[in-house]
């Protein structure tokens, strides 16, 4: 199984990089499986595999991956309900 980080893009580098922030941890990530890179892409969200963005995704989407590949990892809290007894 592979797994890909959500994060946002906080600048480009060059035509085919950008930085982006993946949960606090900046990476230099080749764009050219997006068409390349440029001042548009600052700000939004893309899945990183293996140091490639894979795909373009929306804010809420990264913001619930992330949560959740926190919480895999046991770096969050998990929200749990107990059932009341009568």
């Amino acid at each position: 199984m592979c797994i890909a980080i959500p994060g946002k893009v906080k600048s480009i580098v060059n035509e085919s990089t950008a930085t982006i922030d993946m949960g606090g941890i900046c990476r230099d990530v080749n764009m050219v499986l997006m068409g390349g890179a440029d001042e548009s892409m600052i700000g939004k969200h893309f899945l990183v595999h293996v140091g490639y963005a894979i795909s373009e995704i929306s804010e809420e989407e990264s913001e619930e991956t992330m949560r959740i590949l926190k919480q895999l990892a046991g770096l969050e809290e998990i929200d749990t309900f107990e059932s009341e007894s009568p």
